[in-house]
This record gives C-alpha cells, sequence and structure tokens, in this order.
C-alpha cells in the first residue's frame, strides 16, 4: 500500500473540507442573522402599531386635550412609539418612555428628560410656548433636561440663527417663508432666556403630521421606513455572508503553507526510508527538498483558490472540487509526460483515468465519512483515509476480477451520484418554489392592512391543508367562534 499517497490524499481532502466549514460557518450566521432581523421586524411594528392604537383609542377617540390640545398628545405618543420602533428595526433596545401623567416632563430617554411643545399660533414656531414652560418651571433646563419641538420649526430656527443679520434685512418685514420678525423672535429668545440652542431638539414628526386628520398617513409612511430599515438589514446580513478576497486570500495561503508542509516532511521521510538520516543530507538533497516543497506549496496555494472558488461561485461540493483540483494536476503532469515523448498516447489515458479514478474514490470516501462523523474536516480525513487505503489495498492485492468489480461498481456508483445530484436539483427547485410560494402567503397572512391579512390568513390556511369548515374565513364564523 502506498502510505505517502493516503497521507496526501488525506492532506487534499483535509484543505477541502476546512474551506467548506468556513462557507458553513458564514451561511450559518447568515441564517441567525435573518433569523434575529424576523423578530427585530415583529417588535417593530408591533410597536407601531401599538403607538398608533393608543393614539386612536385613547387620544382621539377620547377627544383628550380637545381640538386646540390633542395633537400634543398625539405628537409625544407618535414620538414614543416611532423612535422605540426605529431603534427594534436594528437590534436596538427601545429608548422612549411615555410619562403620560399631564406633569412638567412628556418623555424619558435613558437620563434625558423631554417636554415637547408642539405650537403653531401666531407663527412662533413653538418658542413661546417654551418660553411660558420655563416662566413656570425655572429650573428645568438647569436640570439637564430638553424641550423637543416639532421637525420644521427645529430646521427653520436653526436657519434663522444661521442667517448672518445683513441677510436677515433684505428679508420681508413680516410675511412670507421667512421673514425679519421671525428672525428678530427667534434671536431675541435665545439671548433674552439665555437658553442654549442644544437645549432645542427636533421631533421626529413635523407640525402637520400629528394632527388628528393626518397621524394615520403619517404612520403609514413610517411602516415603509421600518421596511425598507428591514430590507437594509437583511441585505447588510446576505452582503457580509458572501465570499470575500480577504477569506479567499486566507484559504488559498493556508491552503498552500500545509501543502507545502506535507510536502516537505513527505520528501524528508522518503529519503530517510531509502536509508538516509536528516544529518547526512548533502546540498542536493535539500535543493530536492526545496524544490519539492515549493512545488507542493504552490499547487496548495492553486488548491486553495480553486476549492474557495468553485465552492462559492459554483454548486460544487468541496470534497469534489479538491478532487478535481487533484486530478487536473495529474493529468496535466502525464500531458507533460505525453508531450516529451515519455509516454505513448495509451499510456497517458490509462494514467489519466486511474488518476480520475483514484480522486473519485477519495470524494466519496470523503462524504461518506462527513455523514457519519459530523465534525468539521476530522470527518472528511477519517472517510478519505479509510477508503482510499482499501481502495489503495484493492488496487494492488485484488485478482484482475475482483478489480473490475470494484471498478464496476465505483461506476455504478458514479452514475448513481450523477442521478442523484440531478434529482437533488429538481428537489431543490420544487423546494424552491414552494417556499416562495408560501413566504408571498406568509406576507399576505401579515399585511398592515386588516383586510388584507384576513384574504391572505385564509389563503395560508388553505395552503397548509387546513380543512376549508375550520377556517374562520367570514364574519359569521368570526363571531360564533369567540362568542359562541
Amino acid at each position: 500500500m502506498n502510505a505517502e499517497k493516503v497521507v496526501k490524499s488525506g492532506q487534499e481532502q483535509a484543505v477541502g473540507a476546512w474551506i467548506n466549514y468556513l462557507n458553513q460557518v458564514r451561511l450559518d450566521r447568515l441564517a441567525e442573522a435573518l433569523s434575529k432581523q424576523n423578530i427585530n421586524f415583529a417588535t417593530a411594528m408591533e410597536t407601531i402599531e401599538t403607538a398608533f392604537a393608543a393614539i386612536r383609542h385613547d387620544i382621539i377617540f377620547r377627544n383628550r386635550g380637545g381640538d386646540k390640545g390633542m395633537h400634543g398628545f398625539i405628537a409625544e405618543i407618535a414620538e414614543y412609539g416611532i423612535a422605540n420602533a426605529r431603534q427594534q428595526i436594528v437590534a436596538k433596545s427601545a429608548i422612549y418612555v411615555w410619562i403620560n401623567d399631564n406633569g412638567p416632563d412628556d418623555l424619558h430617554r435613558g437620563a434625558d428628560v423631554i417636554q415637547q411643545k408642539f405650537v403653531q399660533a401666531g407663527g412662533h414656531l413653538s418658542l413661546r410656548a417654551v418660553a411660558e414652560h420655563l416662566r413656570r418651571y425655572p429650573e428645568y433646563l438647569t436640570e439637564g433636561h430638553k424641550y423637543q419641538i416639532p421637525k420644521d420649526h427645529y430646521d427653520k430656527i436653526m436657519t434663522y440663527l444661521a442667517m448672518p443679520a445683513d441677510v436677515a434685512n433684505k428679508l420681508p418685514t413680516s410675511t412670507g417663508e421667512f421673514s425679519l420678525r421671525q428672525w428678530k423672535e427667534v434671536h431675541d429668545f435665545f439671548e433674552i432666556n439665555g437658553i442654549d440652542p442644544s437645549k432645542l431638539e427636533p421631533s421626529i414628526l413635523e407640525y402637520c403630521d400629528v394632527q388628528q386628520d393626518a397621524i394615520a398617513a403619517a404612520f403609514d409612511r413610517e411602516k415603509g421606513h421600518l421596511q425598507e430599515a428591514d430590507q437594509e438589514q437583511r441585505d447588510t446580513a446576505y452582503q457580509e455572508s458572501r465570499p470575500t478576497l480577504a477569506e479567499g486570500l486566507k484559504a488559498t495561503t493556508t491552503a498552500a503553507a500545509i501543502e507545502g508542509a506535507t510536502t516537505f516532511v513527505m520528501t524528508v521521510v522518503r529519503k530517510y526510508k531509502a536509508g538516509k538520516k536528516i544529518k547526512d543530507f548533502n546540498q542536493a538533497d535539500w535543493m530536492e527538498i526545496a524544490e519539492d516543497s515549493g512545488k507542493g506549496t504552490i499547487k496548495g496555494g492553486v488548491r486553495g483558490a480553486s476549492i474557495y472558488t468553485l465552492t462559492n461561485y459554483t454548486a460544487t461540493p468541496a470534497s469534489v472540487a479538491s478532487a478535481i483540483t487533484t486530478a487536473a494536476f495529474g493529468v496535466a503532469e502525464q500531458a507533460h509526460l505525453f508531450r516529451n515523448g515519455t509516454i505513448d498516447e495509451v499510456q497517458f489515458i490509462e494514467n489519466s483515468e486511474i488518476l480520475c479514478l483514484d480522486a473519485s474514490v477519495s470524494v466519496l470516501s470523503s462524504f461518506i465519512g462527513q455523514v457519519l462523523i459530523p465534525v468539521p474536516v476530522l470527518g472528511a480525513v477519517i472517510g478519505n483515509t479509510v477508503g482510499t487505503m482499501i481502495y489503495q489495498v484493492g488496487k494492488e492485492s485484488l485478482s484482475t476480477k475482483e478489480k473490475e468489480l470494484i471498478e464496476r461498481y465505483l461506476k455504478e456508483l458514479t452514475d448513481l451520484d450523477e442521478k442523484l445530484v440531478t434529482e437533488y436539483g429538481q428537489y431543490i427547485e420544487q423546494l424552491n418554489h414552494c417556499f416562495a410560494e408560501y413566504m408571498e402567503l406568509l406576507t399576505a397572512a401579515f399585511d398592515p392592512d386588516i383586510k388584507k391579512a384576513l384574504d391572505g390568513s385564509v389563503a395560508l390556511a388553505r395552503y397548509m391543508g387546513v380543512p376549508d369548515k375550520e377556517i374562520l374565513d367570514s364574519y359569521d364564523k368570526i363571531v360564533n367562534y369567540f362568542f359562541e
């Protein structure tokens, strides 16, 4: 038995199994990230729905605050719900707590305590409302608290603060989108009250968004933004799971180092078995060892790059990719001998067939070993070693008839493998189609629109095989189920 060949084959399959493990780790991380993002999306949507339900039932339905003050309560809940949902969609914790006690504070955001002021009357950009609150609670800002005003009011105030006096003097006196009167009012507010602009911050929404007849549309837009953010998170997870040049270089250099070291050891052992001790190695011996090691390193680098490319950019298992590389090296060497006249055409064909057969045995053995011993790399190496050893023993000691039987058996296995690969591809295609249908139905079942969600749930139930008589697909069925 050629022990050196067995060791070499095991080393080659070990590299393939290791690269396959790297690929699997990335795919596992992607699956985990997508699973977590499902939870993030569900949590964020639940938060936004709960906030809107509170606005609809606790504020609008009860007419809390009346016509003039209702929008203030709507703004508080909207800020609380939307900001928390935006955090949750990116896997962060909710940051806002709604106080809801009609006291001097409206919201808590970590260590920040916030009072909201949404006032449009008089075109004072909510600043008079802030000043009035400061008059009632003069120590409010010295305690580290903040005021929050509509985003459009805040943006306009910041524009006025950045506007030089000579530019402001060219503005209309008191009319138009920007006016000299407002510019003076903004500057006077901060100077007279001694307030730093950093004590003011913008709300997520603008003044017009928090009105009774506009808040539903604002929340619908936010749901769209959350869906876009969710897709961005998923796209990021997918991009991070893709093969990279850095990982490819890592696979290439590692494979080169392993194969170079293996070749070095085997060359030294070969000389040692030939009766030459290491201390007696001369310059020619070391030159030969260095040459063989260099070739091994180059082959290892090519092997690593080839396996990484084939496994990530084509539907090729790592063990097969390693075998393809090994066979390619062997056939290239036979082609070189054939061109030099060292072997004839028949020998070239026979030797190439044997090389490909050896590689196929290595693939099959590694695959079986990895299935029986599901430990990364170890299973493939043990399977390859056992399978290759049996195959080597068989080649060297069995009769011609037995060899023919084995070769026929291997051919049958190869044919079966090709058949199974075809069937596997068909099953995968069928599975992808069913999965796409299922996801389409599942998305419809959880549509924010209640009617669409009901229709989607009914379709999903039928798809999953639920009998029609058990499906709540009408108002009467729903009432009978929950109230009888």
